[in-house]
């Protein structure tokens, strides 16, 4: 519509006579986005974007579609009609549109759950399998994933699976998951040629995608990808994971030289005005750049033919052959062409630093850290987290985007749930009390300001925020999980961490909010589902009481331990933390540190803790 429209003199010279024309980047106000997209949603039966709303000056709106035609065609309401329509009625009955408007806040503006009370009915296991059965049922069996074209990753499904396959020994649970990672492996989806996976394909193979690469999606298929990796010990997926980090690290690292840190958006689909132009390949092409013999053997094992596999050229792609680990010839190959198509098109890249999305892509290099070990995936976390916390917080509140020198945007609870869940796997990593503390005073900010605490839920901006026209919450698990969905995993982390009852009280109106919806319709709440795998099931706690910090080979010995179990749940207490670790978790208090006693390993399952061992290596886990 921008082109089609919004540039064109005619429709640019009605909008500025009649309207105030307002455009809105649904990145940086997310809670604008939502609110209008529920006006499309119920007033036309779906919603999408490009997004089109007319309201009066209260920011009542009174129309809403997605794409409109600069004319009227096919039966769809030209955009040119439409200004010239909604013109004359305000002049001839203004009251009429004003009360559609009303009509249309009020509805929004209905309670969306009844109050909670103490006998408020949670989940249980049972939605677990009724879910994993739901997915059974949309499965493809052929090209993994859930449903036709077009299909989205949506790993969060995958994280679910997987744990619910470690949770209750579900095998095809396992194999639903294992089929769509490899799947989308040698599919066109990923960039075999610079890594890392675009936002969905078009088609049910994973073959052609639409181009277009996003820090969250990459960030949350970097966690599938190393659970997958963790439970089987398959190295496909160490390899996906290393090649998409890489790519991260590559394009998608802020790089400026006066405010390191961070990562971008991501990067565009169109390339010279022509989509997929920067990534696909003309056969001749890659012969040209490989010479006859390399050039023949990738076109023969990536898929590569004189007819094309997508508009005349090529998607490089695994489909139709045996999965190839680490050749070396055509890694060299891989580099040659990714070194040609950087100076063959240009590729714009957003530059935009979310919170939201840099606390996912934080989260998947410390836990690629604690699987992997290595040393760079936690470098790159630390240097985020640090940028998060110098550029985008203000007063201990948490701001939406950076770029340019400029920060904005009043923080979002993904903002908070992300960057939270961002903190709390970093303290996994290397058990630094600080990034404990940073976690608890973001969630309860959080709480503070977002949480309902008659009806359980958190709302999607804060309280002491431009107020709009209805204050949603945001429940349902698209692209990426929602708000609320993380707040529930974050919520379970903090109070097994902290041992402090008020988050378990805050988890259990959350969960009490959430549990008709999700008895209703699982599968439309895939982070819930991985939360409940972890809340639904006995777990274990680990004190370690030391009597000097311990040396870094002792808390690689930790990661590997919870990678091992990952019921696990480690607290390091030491001289130089122990008071400052209890304002944090309290219950650490009773866990004294004995220099004559010295080491002590206290292991607990529920609420019931084993004799305390002197040394690690005696510990039953």
């Amino acid at each position: 519509m921008e082109n089609e429209s919004f540039m064109d003199s005619e429709i640019a010279g009605i909008l500025n006579n009649n309207f105030i024309p307002v455009k809105v980047d649904r990145e940086e106000r997310p809670d604008i986005d939502s609110v209008y997209m529920s006006v499309c949603q119920a007033l036309t039966g779906s919603g999408g974007w490009p997004l089109t709303i007319l309201a009066d000056g209260e920011k009542n709106p009174f129309f809403s579609a997605t794409y409109l035609p600069k004319h009227s065609r096919y039966g769809i309401t030209g955009l040119h009609e439409l200004l010239i329509h909604v013109t004359e009625v305000w002049e001839k009955d203004k009251d009429k549109l004003l009360k559609v408007g009303e009509e249309i806040k009020d509805f929004l503006n209905k309670p969306q759950s009844a109050k909670l009370n103490s006998d408020m009915d949670l989940p249980d296991k049972t939605i677990l399998e009724k879910a994993c059965k739901e997915y059974e049922r949309l499965f493809d069996s052929n090209y993994g994933g859930f449903g036709n074209a077009l299909k989205f990753p949506s790993p969060h499904n995958l994280l679910f699976l997987l744990s619910y396959y470690e949770k209750e020994n579900n095998i095809k649970a396992l194999e639903m998951a294992e089929k769509t990672l490899c799947s989308m492996f040698k599919g066109g989806i990923f960039d075999h040629i610079g890594g890392g996976f675009s936002r969905y394909s078009t088609d049910e193979k994973w073959l052609a995608p639409h181009f277009e690469k996003m820090l969250y999606d990459n960030a949350l298929l970097t966690l599938a990808y190393t659970e997958a990796f963790r439970i089987t010990k398959n190295e496909l997926y160490k390899i996906t994971v290393e090649r998409t980090l890489n790519y991260v690290s590559r394009e998608l690292s802020n790089d400026r030289a006066d405010d390191r840190g961070g990562f971008y958006c991501g990067q565009d689909a169109d390339s010279d005005g022509e989509e997929g132009k920067f990534y696909t390949f003309e056969k001749n092409e890659i012969l040209k750049v490989l010479g006859a013999e390399n050039g023949d053997e990738f076109c023969k094992v990536y898929g590569i033919t004189e007819k094309g596999n997508f508009e005349g050229k090529n998607i490089p792609n695994l489909i139709g052959s045996k999965i190839v680990n680490e050749n070396p010839a055509l890694e060299e190959s891989r580099k040659k062409l990714y070194q040609y198509r950087l100076h063959r098109a240009r590729l714009h890249k957003d530059d935009k630093i979310l919170t939201s999305w840099n606390g996912l892509m934080i989260t998947a290099f410390a836990r690629s850290y604690i699987v992997f070990g290595d040393e760079m995936y936690l470098e790159k976390a630390k240097k985020a987290e640090t940028f998060i916390s110098e550029k985008l917080t203000n007063n201990n509140r948490l701001l939406v985007r950076y770029r340019d020198g400029d920060s904005a945007g009043t923080g979002t609870l993904e903002d908070y749930a992300f960057y939270i869940c961002g903190l709390l796997e970093l303290y996994n990593t290397c058990f630094d009390a600080v990034y404990l503390h940073k976690a608890c005073m973001f969630a309860e900010t959080m709480t503070k300001h977002f949480f309902d605490t008659d009806r359980g839920g958190f709302f999607l901006y804060a309280d002491d925020a431009e107020q709009l026209i209805a204050r949603p919450k945001e429940t349902y698990d698209g692209a990426m999980p929602s708000g609320n969905s993380m707040a529930v995993y974050i919520l379970d982390k903090l109070t097994r961490l902290t041992g402090d009852i008020k988050w378990q009280e805050i988890l259990d109106k959350q969960l009490g909010f959430f549990s008709e919806e999700v008895k209703l319709y699982p599968t439309g709440y895939s982070f819930i589902l991985y939360g409940l795998c972890n809340i639904l099931y006995d777990r274990r706690d680990l004190i370690c009481v030391l009597k000097k910090p311990p040396e870094n080979n002792f808390y690689k010995l930790l990661n590997k331990t919870a990678v091992d179990n990952p019921d696990l749940c480690i607290i390091i207490k030491t001289p130089e933390n122990s008071s400052f670790l209890e304002t944090i978790a309290p219950f650490t208090k009773a866990y004294t540190i004995d220099e004559n006693e010295g080491d002590m390993f206290y292991l607990c399952r529920g609420n019931t803790c084993d004799q305390p061992v002197k040394s690690f290596d005696k510990l039953k886990i």
